[in-house]
């Protein structure tokens, strides 16, 4: 009894002094009066939101608001989020209090602030927190402070890229205690970022061992949401029900090969919530309870003075089910928090069987305005050779590239590969090497796994390579090996890996070194992945060829910026294949080898010309210069936001367009005729992204302009004809 009395009273005077502390602090944030809505649309003027943290005129809440989104916690007696706004819509999203995040610490789980008692969770009346108390056992409010965001990669571009900035915003870090005399060296961290000109926040946790013992973290939740629901069903389980489309989830623990996020997604958890018992929900199914977390990392050491960081939860708020408009949400998100990847070099994906064949593909570079020079899989270059002698060797074609304006790089695979018993993913059901996502592959904790890391860092360092191309790691392969220096056990192996993985992903983005990367880190430093497509379809006829890379641009770029994915052109023959399949010799090809570059230049998507050369004679020099330079002209635009105008078939046209209201092009349409007969079509061209209301001058292949009226709806209706199996674009201003 005398225990429980001293609990009670160290956690009462904890509650004083993070009230005293938050009420000596508060008093310096400006004060915010109530949150109207937005009247201007971000996607097409989004200069003016400027991200703050205010606090309410009665000193009780703090308020993060720029304009688009509003997020409110209530400071005292714990801290808790009560509010989080779209103000483009009113749209209200919580419906009861949540703790701010959940974590195990030596097996025992805690909450971190939040408050309880709340009656009716179908809704939440601020005037109720009053009689709110806070968690028991838990991690509870200590003090805040607000800083500028700090660029989370730091960034160093080498390439050309679209956006050079890195994003601004406020930075709102809230530090909470504990009362157990086991964890009073513990201190847990809630970071906040709200960003400038854009509906999205960012969240993490992050845990300091201030001890000098080791502790072991096991699952960290780091987002807790009790969130209005999307619909109301009387009989439905939670997998059969919509989930909330209000806002949009996305981490950096992302992988399944998918080449898409919410197929990559590891983290986002939509439950059931018990104490919501007023649900339509006979069984209670409805998913309104939302908890983000890595599922699969149960017990990771965190030894004195060490740090845990949770993965970053980005909650970008949506205003529309409109596929389009959702998806340019998305695109915008990325080009503005993680501008690496509007980078967008011209490369050549180069085979090559010796050195000169290198020499040769750099001046075929030069000469026609590329950019940048890859050593394609089946090339010479072997990156995990880091003797003295090949840095050497690699090192003087890499000056030789770069006296020449080129950056140069190499492919290295990881996965797809079985090295050995000792160093390979070990099965958790068996106890032995396999069970992998392709059946064997090396753990990155391994010995080579480590060693591999440490090659590649040394052979990029060394020979100054700028762009690293890496096949694998795989999905989140675990491993159950208990002797591999990189991971403990099977409990923190995916844990260790994944933090490997991005840690070499953040060391190339942060010394200038281009990456292709086969998952999904773009928001830990990688820049680009395939579009996605079926490697065998490079072996069908070249006719094939063109109607499905439209198809794949199509579908690959509703969440992926065009500078994100990479697309294929096979130069010479891959995975099979006759004449028909392939461009080489090219200038018997002309025609097609254009149209190819064409429509993955207008959809400002680059694509691995792969083969041993770009050009075969002067004629066809001339066609891939002339490419080039007209693609440079129009860049900008053509790496601007993409609109999907209308899939390829094979029976009609089809076509897309870029749109940028603040460019002297507005938009840029690109259109094709996969049919053997000469058309002419009339259609809508949807402008209201351009900023076009009234008037828009149509110019095709840069020709006379004519002037098209902008109807109600921000549309044009345009006229045109395209010969057989012919392409054409316009300009809009």
């Amino acid at each position: 009894m005398v225990h429980s009395f001293r609990n009670s009273l160290l956690s009462l005077l904890l509650i004083l002094a993070a009230d005293l502390s938050a009420q000596q602090s508060i008093t310096s944030l400006p004060v915010k009066g109530i949150a109207a809505a937005s009247s201007k649309d971000w996607m097409i003027s989004s200069s003016n939101f400027k991200a703050e943290v205010y606090r309410s005129a009665d000193n009780k809440d703090i308020v993060l608001n720029n304009g688009l989104v509003q997020r409110s916690f209530r400071i005292s007696p714990d801290f808790a989020c009560f509010d989080y706004n779209n103000l483009s819509t009113s749209q209200q999203l919580i419906r009861a209090i949540k703790p701010e995040a959940r974590l195990t610490i030596n097996n025992k789980t805690y909450t971190v602030g939040g408050l309880t008692g709340q009656k009716e969770n179908a809704y939440l009346v601020p005037g109720w927190l009053e009689d709110l108390k806070p968690n028991s056992n838990g991690f509870s409010f200590k003090s805040f402070k607000v800083t500028p965001i700090s660029p989370y990669i730091n960034w160093k571009n080498s390439t050309w890229a679209s956006n050079t900035k890195q994003a601004t915003g406020k930075q709102l870090t809230i530090r909470f205690e504990s009362a157990e005399n086991d964890l009073k060296d513990i201190a847990v961290f809630v970071h906040y970022e709200l960003y400038d000109n854009l509906p999205l926040i960012v969240k993490w946790i992050s845990i300091e061992n201030n001890s000098h013992k080791t502790v072991v973290v096991g699952n960290v939740v780091n987002e807790i949401l009790g969130i209005v629901e999307e619909e109301s069903a009387v009989v439905g389980s939670p997998t059969e029900m919509k989930k909330q489309h209000g806002i949009y989830f996305e981490t950096n623990y992302a992988y399944n090969n998918a080449m898409k996020y919410d197929l990559s997604d590891q983290t986002t958890h939509w439950k059931v919530d018990s104490s919501y018992t007023s649900q339509v929900n006979y069984y209670m199914g409805t998913p309104c309870l939302l908890e983000v977390y890595p599922e699969k990392v149960t017990a990771v050491e965190l030894k004195p003075s060490e740090q845990f960081k949770s993965p970053r939860t980005h909650e970008l708020l949506m205003d529309s089910y409109d596929r389009e408009r959702r998806g340019l949400a998305i695109r915008k998100m990325y080009s503005i928090i993680a501008p690496w990847t509007t980078q967008n070099p011209i490369f050549m994906h180069l085979v090559s069987a010796n050195d000169q064949q290198v020499i040769d593909a750099i001046d075929q570079c030069k000469a026609t305005g590329y950019e940048a020079l890859i050593l394609s899989f089946g090339s010479h270059c072997n990156m995990e050779d880091s003797s003295d002698g090949n840095i050497a060797k690699w090192k003087k074609l890499a000056d030789y590239a770069h006296s020449k304006g080129i950056l140069i790089g190499s492919y290295s695979l990881f996965s797809s590969r079985r090295i050995s018993d000792a160093d390979d993913v070990i099965d958790p059901k068996t106890g032995k090497p396999g069970g992998a996502f392709f059946g064997n592959a090396p753990c990155y904790g391994s010995k080579w796994g480590l060693a591999y890391l440490a090659s590649l860092k040394k052979f990029i360092a060394g020979t100054g390579f700028n762009i690293f191309e890496n096949d694998g790691p795989y999905p989140g392969d675990v491993c159950a090996s208990t002797t591999h220096p990189g991971h403990k056990d099977l409990n923190d192996s995916q844990w260790k890996q994944m933090e490997l993985q991005k840690s070499l992903y953040r060391w190339c983005n942060e010394n200038g070194v281009y990456v292709n990367a086969p998952d999904w880190y773009f928001l830990d430093g990688s820049h680009k992945i395939a579009i996605g497509y079926r490697e065998v379809n490079f072996s069908l006829p070249r006719e094939q060829q063109m109607i499905l890379n439209r198809q794949n641009i199509y579908d690959g770029t509703w969440e992926k910026t065009p500078s994100m994915g990479w697309g294929f052109v096979p130069l010479t023959r891959y995975q099979g294949g006759g004449e028909e399949a392939v461009l080489e010799p090219l200038n018997e090809h002309l025609k097609e080898y254009d149209q190819l570059m064409f429509q993955y230049y207008s959809a400002g998507v680059q694509a691995c010309y792969r083969g041993p050369r770009l050009y075969d004679t002067e004629k066809t020099r001339k066609v891939v210069s002339d490419m080039v330079s007209w693609y440079k002209k129009y860049r900008l635009i053509l790496n601007s936001d993409i609109i999907h105008l209308r899939r390829a078939d094979g029976r009609n046209w089809d076509g897309f367009m870029h749109v940028n209201p603040s460019l002297p092009q507005k938009a840029f349409i690109s259109l094709f005729n996969p049919t053997k007969e000469k058309i002419t079509r009339t259609i809508e061209i949807p402008l209201y992204y351009s900023g076009l209301k009234q008037n828009a001058m149509f110019r095709e292949k840069g020709g006379a302009a004519r002037s098209l009226p902008v109807t109600r709806d921000y549309s044009s209706r345009l006229t045109f004809t395209l010969e057989p199996e012919s392409y054409t674009w316009f300009t809009v201003e």
